[in-house]
Parts: structure tokens; C-alpha cells; sequence
């Protein structure tokens, strides 16, 4: 009877009572949302005192309540907190040799940083940064982990990178790259991720030893997930050296696994994988040609002449033209080509159309060259003997 009454009042002019009523009820509920901020303000309050002024098992408790209050609240909740002072007691916990008070300290900071910005930065200026890198050297692995999932949330936050760059966090973090759990290795690559777009890093954060780990990690996961454009933005920026090239050569599968990303990634994990090749190429033809070649990369990197980003095409282009026998004559002759194709289309749809139909006659010639391709590795594959075939 309840729902048909609310009905009811929905299809007919709102009376007097109804309003009444409605009144009384949004009253009712101002008081009980007033005297349930009075009583939050009060906990975080008696939370606040009991950080700074109790005993130990006082402040793991306080640190613990704090995070579970904080966990179902709303970021005007974790301002509450850090202007109640919880933040500096915190961070003074993470120093102590009691393991249980680092994890409750840990936790709790971990949950006022989350959703906000201002959060993040408080606890680094605190001083929060040296002894999570202390908590990162732990053999313990759990608070190992939660270090790695707070510096990854802290260096979500701009002003605070700098800092974690120059902590000397990036070394232990690709520790844990091979060593750590599965969320473990997503923290710490996401992690090295944000600390590798600060513009204030005078040297690398990175180096070639990351390159392994990073492989593994792409081989194992889905080219076109979130977490590959990571670990393929990473392996762009070491492939800029020439201990992070010889590495990416060096790793078992390692241009093979790029090659796949090419062939089956998102437009960013293409775009860097086909980075990490170039890179490769143009430093030194003669030692990588036929390595990326041997790969099998040429139907990858046709479809991405037409497919990729902007950046991505032009990066294939390049690098197709590196991988021919005679790069300048092949170079030519496909621009010619190009030409040969517009004035084509011109000729059939007319000069307003002449570029889209360019466009997919070219598409149409990149796939039958990818047939093409594709049916002659399978051709020599099958005409291997098996003392042929090289191994994996």
C-alpha cells in the first residue's frame, strides 16, 4: 500500500500534508546527518588524541581505526583527518621497530592518500618518503608490498615525484619486478610508470637491469592491456641507451615479445613496441636488422602503417624502410607507389574523395602483403625438418 500511496502523490497535486510531511522528513534527516558529523568529528578527534598521545598498542589501534573509518568515508573525511593532525604521528610510526605499528601506520596512510591530492603530498612533505624505501629493503614480503602500493599511490601525485625519484625507491621496485606477487609486480611497474614521466629527473631512474623482468612481465600478459603500455613505455625509454639495446636483444624472447606486442597490442603498446624496434635499428642496422626480420615483424608493421597512431605510422614507416635491403631505393619507390595510387583514385572518385580512396587501396595492398607474408613463413616452416627449426 506504501508504493501506491507514493504513486499516488506523484499524479496529484501535492496537498498540505504532503508537504508537511515532506518537511518534517528532510528535517529529520538534516538533524540526523548534523548529529552524525557531530559524532565523525568527535571520533576523529578522540582518534587524533589517542596518535599523538598514546601508548604504542594505543596509537596501532588509533592507526588501525583510523583506517577503517577512512576506508568507508569520503575524501571530505580523509581532509578531516589530516586537519585533526593524524598525518605526522603517522609517518613517525612507519620509523618504528615495532612490525605491527608500520603495517597499521602503513595501511592507514595508504587510505587518507587515496582519492586525494592534497593527502598525497601532506605525507610526502612529512617525511614519509625515507622510511617507506626502508619498508621496500624488508625481507618481510607483505609490508614489502604495501610499501610499493604507498609509493605508488604517492607518486600518482606531481609534486611529490621528484622526491620519490631522488629516494633511490626505483632500484628496490624493480627488486620487485621479478620477486614480488602479481599485484606486487602491477604496483611496482605502475609505480616506475609515474616516477619515469618526471621532467625534474636529471638522471635515469631506470636501468638495463629492468629490462628482463619487464619481458617476462610483457610475455606473460595481454599486449592491449593497461599494464603492457606500462611495461612497453618503460622498455621505450631504456631502449634509448645502449646497455638497455644489448639487454632487449640479449633477453630471452625479448624482440620477439615486441614484435607480438606490434602485431596484437592497444594503440599504445603498439606505438611504444614499434619505439623499442626503431630504436633498436637505427642505432646499429646491421647488428638488429635481421634480428627483428628473423621474427617475423614485417605483417605487423604493415598493418601499423596503416592502423597505429599518428606517431606509430610514422614510426613503422621508418622502420620498414630500414628493414628493406636497399632502404633509400625502397623508399623512393614506395612513395612513388603512393603517388601512383592518389593519381588512381583521383581518376576514380575525384579529388574530394581521392584521399579516402587512397587510403583504402593502400589498406587493401598492405593486407594481401600480410597473405602474402604470412603464407611464406607458413610455406618455409613446413618445409623445415625438424633439425631445421630453430628453437623457441
Amino acid at each position: 500500500m506504501g508504493h501506491e500511496h507514493e504513486q499516488e502523490e506523484e499524479e496529484t497535486p501535492p496537498t498540505t500534508p504532503t508537504t508537511t510531511t515532506t518537511t518534517t522528513w528532510s528535517s529529520t534527516k538534516d538533524q540526523e546527518e548534523e548529529t552524525w558529523n557531530h559524532q565523525k568529528q568527535t571520533l576523529i578527534l578522540e582518534l587524533s588524541e589517542k596518535l599523538i598521545t598514546g601508548d604504542l598498542q594505543a596509537k596501532i589501534q588509533a592507526a588501525r581505526d583510523i583506517r577503517k573509518v577512512v576506508r568507508k568515508s569520503s575524501v571530505k573525511t580523509r581532509s578531516m583527518f589530516a586537519a585533526a593532525g593524524v598525518i605526522q604521528p603517522l609517518v613517525f610510526m612507519l620509523l618504528s621497530p615495532n612490525l605491527d605499528a608500520r603495517q597499521a601506520s602503513l595501511l592507514a596512510l595508504l587510505n587518507l592518500a587515496v582519492r586525494n591530492e592534497r593527502n598525497k603530498v601532506n605525507i610526502v612533505t612529512a617525511g614519509a618518503v625515507p622510511p617507506l624505501v626502508e619498508l621496500l629493503k624488508l625481507q618481510n614480503s607483505g609490508l614489502r608490498e604495501l610499501a610499493t602500493a604507498a609509493i605508488l599511490t604517492l607518486s600518482a601525485a606531481a609534486p611529490n615525484k621528484p622526491t620519490i625519484a631522488a629516494s633511490g625507491a626505483a632500484p628496490l621496485l624493480v627488486q620487485i619486478l621479478s620477486s614480488g606477487s602479481v599485484q606486487g609486480k602491477v604496483d611496482a611497474v605502475t609505480a616506475l610508470h609515474n616516477l619515469s614521466t618526471c621532467k625534474e629527473n636529471s638522471i635515469p631512474i631506470l636501468d638495463a637491469k629492468a629490462v628482463s623482468p619487464l619481458i617476462n612481465l610483457l610475455k606473460e600478459c595481454k599486449k592491449y592491456s593497461k599494464f603492457a603500455e606500462k611495461a612497453t613505455a618503460l622498455l621505450e625509454i631504456l631502449s634509448k641507451s645502449e646497455e638497455g639495446r644489448v639487454a632487449i636483444s640479449d633477453s630471452d624472447g625479448g624482440i620477439l615479445t615486441l614484435v607480438e606486442t606490434v602485431e596484437d597490442g592497444s594503440l599504445v603498446s603498439m606505438q611504444h613496441a614499434v619505439g623499442v624496434l626503431l630504436s633498436l635499428c637505427q642505432s646499429c642496422r646491421e647488428k638488429y636488422r635481421e634480428l627483428i626480420l628473423k621474427e617475423g615483424a614485417i605483417p605487423g608493421l604493415l598493418r601499423l602503417t596503416v592502423e597505429g597512431t599518428s606517431i606509430a605510422q610514422e614510426r613503422a614507416h621508418t622502420l620498414l624502410d630500414l628493414l628493406r635491403d636497399t632502404p633509400q631505393e625502397k623508399k623512393l619507390a614506395s612513395k612513388v607507389l603512393e603517388k601512383i595510387v592518389y593519381d588512381i583514385a583521383t581518376r576514380v572518385d575525384g579529388a574530394d574523395k581521392a584521399a579516402e580512396t587512397a587510403k583504402r587501396l593502400l589498406e587493401d595492398m598492405v593486407q594481401r602483403s600480410m597473405e602474402l607474408s604470412m603464407n611464406r613463413i607458413q610455406h618455409r616452416a613446413a618445409s623445415c625438418t625438424p633439425a631445421k627449426v630453430p628453437s623457441s
